[in-house]
């Protein structure tokens, strides 16, 4: 079992990848062996839309590092994407990786029947996170993976999914931050439940 998330944050290795490194670390209490791809560890070009995708399963450009991480999509069994929230939307990097997999989907959907999930932080509490974690999750949605969620569908919902703050409060009429998502309790406790949801789905698949 093979779980590999993707961080499309623009500074590696700080709160998203807190968030998904915690979905993992669950993950692999499952038994999941895991790997945390950082996009800005790679150089991914730009899609220009030549649609040559559009007769065969294959991507045009082929001299850049998206050929690398398609390897890791195809061999993993589930696949966790994160973002931060920048403008109500998810980062450059993440939508251009996300532009980048159309040929893994335009002819033949090549990662159909994987176990996906999505993460997301804001500095605020309301910070655009329901938007971004929909967008993530349409991604996956439209590439045909099953969605894991932050819940037992025999218990009462706790976490509605994976949705982090720096937002710890008000004092004296100042907002109070977290240091780190490390301190917001109620996300950490959803990335684990959610690492063990998508260890259960791909188990219960396979």
């Amino acid at each position: 079992m093979k779980i590999i998330a993707i961080n499309g944050s623009h500074r590696k290795g700080k709160n998203t990848a807190v968030l998904l490194r915690a979905v993992l670390d669950e993950a692999g209490l499952y038994g999941a062996s895991t790997e945390l791809l950082e996009l800005t560890d790679f150089s991914i070009k730009y899609c220009t839309s030549c649609n040559k995708c559009l007769g065969k399963s294959q991507c045009s450009i082929a001299d850049d590092d998206m050929t690398i991480i398609a390897e890791k999509l195809l061999e993993a069994d589930g696949i966790i994407l994160g973002s931060p929230v920048y403008f109500s939307n998810v980062t450059a990097l993440m939508k251009n990786f996300m532009d980048r997999t159309r040929w893994m989907y335009i002819s033949k959907s090549l990662l159909a029947g994987k176990i996906g999930a999505a993460v997301t932080i804001a500095g605020l509490r309301n910070g655009g996170q329901d938007v971004a974690l929909h967008i993530l999750q349409n991604f996956l949605v439209a590439n045909n993976l099953q969605i894991a969620k932050a819940r037992d569908n025999d218990s009462p919902i706790s976490f509605p999914g994976v949705i982090g703050t720096l937002q710890a409060g008000f004092k004296d009429g100042q907002i109070v931050w977290y240091k780190s998502v490390e301190e917001d309790e109620i996300a950490m406790q959803a990335c684990k439940k959610l690492g063990e949801s998508m260890c259960k789905l791909i188990n219960y698949r396979t």
